[in-house]
């Protein structure tokens, strides 16, 4: 790494120390899948497992060596030759290899969990670094328990294992214990106390126990630290591990801290449903920049703000980490300028509409429902007044034919600003086979991202609503469509999402 003094190097422990969560683990192909959208996303160094702790992690260091290609690949061992040797091992097809090794620097760990001394692990330390350093060039220490370890012999441990050979040295705040002024000020010491500071980047790897782990991480960074160790949406063992998404968004929001990074934040929504999805761990609502909520207006005095200027309750555009656009939430407590952006976005001519109208039996409903969705304002507005898609795709004819032994056929007409379009095509399924009918009417590579049928009220007759989102030209759209053909409403909610770009 060249060592610019703005530039704050990403090494994601989501593959490492993320997968510790219990019942989270991935195998694997589901790494390899992760680290290559890693990898797009821009982060400097991948910690790829803990090679000697079991064949399939040593495994998941091999086959992450062979597929990343700018990434560091990164592999965790104790201060012991073995450790050293079996991650030396793993890291064989990796293009850019990096051993972290390491032991504990706090006292409490020295007594109570080596049994041992001072100077022991001082030399212990040294030894590691220096044995790793036969094997790579680039190898990380850490100082485990650094947030509880006396600063003066932490300077010394520091100061040591850079002489030995170490390129990073890791200050972690092992269990989430300090206050931000604390571990920035503990930074800021080895910065001013270790003489060969200036040979090696310090790195700072921060818990979630006391839910301190972003700002300690960014008092590191405020203090010297030009590494900074993060997971995907946070994860990590007990509380969790510094948020990757909420680091990089910090110093590019904060432009003051004159700090920058290599991520390319677009990916970051798309990454953190992924990673969710394989480690079978939802995010929570209201996590700052991938939560659901985290652009979601409801409150009628932030909805209008947004409205009328997105700044004035959002710090950062959505569309910069990978979110279409903000929601803007009906509730009770929506007002008429809120009402008004959902029914322009459903198509309806606001001027053809009494809005105050509308307004106090939109409130009927919303009080008696949390959430007013599409379809409540389409039953609500299903009342004879005009809608107008400025594209104007519609159905006119649609036929399906399934069931055992049939394959799955649909013939479909097409209304395209007033010309009539005819096409038939089968499928996997009669939702299948329609879809693709209306793709070879329009002749366009659309891909649908996400499909969900629900029924509005209950029972066999019911209307169904179909919520689609697709993605054209790499911008996703959604689409809303109900009727009681639940194949109806398919297309028409395909067709809902295709009218917004064609």
């Amino acid at each position: 790494m060249l060592h610019d003094p703005n530039r704050i190097y990403i090494f994601d422990t989501t593959l490492r120390d993320g997968e510790q969560v219990p019942g989270c683990q991935l195998t694997t192909s589901e790494k390899v899948e992760i680290a290559l959208r890693l990898e797009a996303l821009g982060v400097d160094v991948i910690e790829a497992g803990f090679p000697v702790s079991s064949p399939g992690d040593f495994n998941s260091v091999v086959e992450l060596s062979k597929a990343i290609t700018e990434p560091i690949i990164c592999a965790l061992t104790r201060a012991n030759k073995n450790d050293i040797d079996v991650a030396a091992d793993s890291l064989k097809y990796a293009k850019r290899p990096r051993i972290h090794t390491g032991i504990g620097a706090s006292d409490m760990h020295i007594k109570y969990k080596f049994n041992s001394t001072r100077e022991d692990i001082l030399q212990r330390g040294v030894d590691a670094v220096k044995y790793a350093k036969k094997y790579v060039e680039d190898i990380e220490f850490y100082a485990e328990d650094a947030g509880r370890a006396d600063n003066e012999f932490l300077a010394q441990m520091v100061e040591a294992v850079i002489a030995a050979g170490a390129t990073v040295v890791n200050i972690p705040d092992t269990n989430g214990y300090c206050l931000p002024d604390q571990y920035g000020a503990k930074i800021k010491y080895l910065m001013d106390h270790v003489s060969n500071i200036d040979k090696a980047i310090i790195s700072v790897h921060c818990h979630n126990d006391l839910g301190l782990a972003t700002a300690n991480t960014i008092a590191g960074i405020q203090n010297g630290a030009r590494q900074a160790e993060c997971t995907i949406n946070g994860i990590g063992e007990r509380a969790g591990n510094t948020s990757l998404e909420e680091v990089a968004m910090i110093l590019r929001t904060h432009q003051t801290l004159n700090k920058h990074t290599n991520i390319n934040s677009k990916h970051f929504y798309e990454l953190s449903g992924m990673v969710s999805r394989m480690m079978r761990m939802p995010v929570q609502p209201n996590k700052a920049i991938v939560g659901k909520n985290a652009f979601a207006h409801s409150s009628g005095i932030h909805q209008d703000g947004v409205l009328k200027h997105r700044e004035n309750y959002e710090i950062i555009n959505p569309e910069d980490v990978g979110i279409d656009q903000s929601e803007i939430i009906l509730t009770a407590r929506s007002g008429r300028h809120a009402l008004k952006h959902h029914l322009e976005r459903l198509g309806y001519v606001i001027d053809k509409i009494n809005l105050d109208d509308v307004y106090e039996r939109f409130l009927t409903v919303a009080d008696k429902k949390k959430e007013i969705k599409d379809d409540d304002l389409l039953l609500l507005m299903s009342d004879g007044t005009e809608r107008n898609y400025k594209a104007g795709v519609t159905v006119k004819l649609l036929q399906v034919m399934c069931g055992d032994p049939l394959i799955p056929t649909s013939i479909i007409k097409l209304d395209i600003k007033g010309v009539m379009y005819e096409a038939t095509s089968s499928g996997n399924g009669p939702v299948d086979a329609t879809i693709k009918a209306i793709n070879s009417i329009l002749e366009k590579e659309i891909a649908i991202k996400t499909f969900n049928i629900e029924a509005i009220e209950g029972g066999s007759d019911d209307v169904s609503k179909v919520n689609m989102r697709i993605k054209y030209l790499d911008k996703n759209y959604n689409g809303y469509g109900f009727s009681t053909d639940i194949v109806q409403a398919s297309a028409n909610a395909y067709l809902d999402a295709v009218n917004k770009f064609i």
